[in-house]
């Protein structure tokens, strides 16, 4: 397996999601005059509530001054594991909260691990709970009030802890309509280190807000990636089959 067809099943396993009836949303009116407290209670009313999710993604990677663009499908049964496919099942990936499976048709080759190569990939400590989060434009670090502060900033809530850590800075962006997510950027400036996340656009999928379109930028150094996630042809609460078993003879590989 090269060192590219790594990185891209690693970008399908660090990013994910959408949702029956789809309908994008546009901001309505917003609400600049809510405490830290109350913008963060807003927010969690927010969360998406559902048992499974059904999803055709779209996605673009560019880096490097190539772009490549895949097709893959994802299901997802909330809390408990991921699942993802490419076009024709050449790769398949399983995300759970003990770690992450994927295996590659192409080559014969088969992974089973932690979360450590994505945290790297990433700069951040990911778990299931942090992938999920971003997946579903959820706050990928928990807030409380006590702790956070907010300011309105070019049209939007700027969420930050009152004491920054000294290993990175966070900073959420929150929409003063939906009170959902539009932007989180974890920065560690000793290594140079970004990562981006923005929420393009969210849709109505059965009564729940999901992300729509969404772009990732990660940088390391004088190198930049970006993601770009675009959901189709999803649903939520459909019975589904979650399909994964590493064929024998392939090679285990370690990353």
């Amino acid at each position: 397996m090269t060192k590219y067809t790594k990185l891209i099943i690693v970008l399908f396993l660090s990013t994910l999601f959408s949702c029956g009836t789809t309908k994008t949303l546009t901001s309505g009116e917003a609400n600049y005059k809510l405490s830290t407290k109350q913008l963060l209670r807003e927010n969690t009313r927010q969360t998406a509530k559902f048992r499974t999710l059904d999803s055709k993604v779209k996605l673009t990677y560019d880096a490097d001054g190539r772009s490549q663009s895949y097709n893959i499908n994802l299901r997802m049964e909330k809390d408990k594991k991921i699942w993802i496919s490419s076009s024709f099942s050449v790769v398949k990936a399983m995300i759970t909260p003990e770690g992450v499976s994927f295996y590659n048709k192409l080559d014969k080759t088969y992974f089973e691990g932690g979360f450590s190569y994505l945290s790297e990939i990433l700069g951040i400590q990911l778990d299931y709970t942090k992938a999920q989060n971003l997946i579903l434009g959820e706050l990928l670090y928990p807030a409380k009030g006590q702790n956070y502060t907010s300011e309105v900033s070019d049209n939007n809530y700027v969420l930050q802890p009152k004491n920054q850590s000294e290993l990175f800075e966070l900073f959420f962006l929150i929409d003063p309509a939906m009170f959902k997510v539009s932007s989180q950027q974890i920065a560690q400036s000793e290594t140079r280190r970004l990562l981006q996340i923005d929420y393009q656009k969210y849709q109505e999928v059965q009564r729940q807000i999901l992300p729509e379109d969404i772009r990732i930028l990660a940088v390391d150094g004088t190198q930049e990636a970006i993601i770009e996630l675009d959901f189709k042809n999803t649903s939520l609460n459909e019975s589904l089959r979650f399909p994964f078993k590493i064929p024998s003879g392939y090679k285990k590989i370690e990353l």
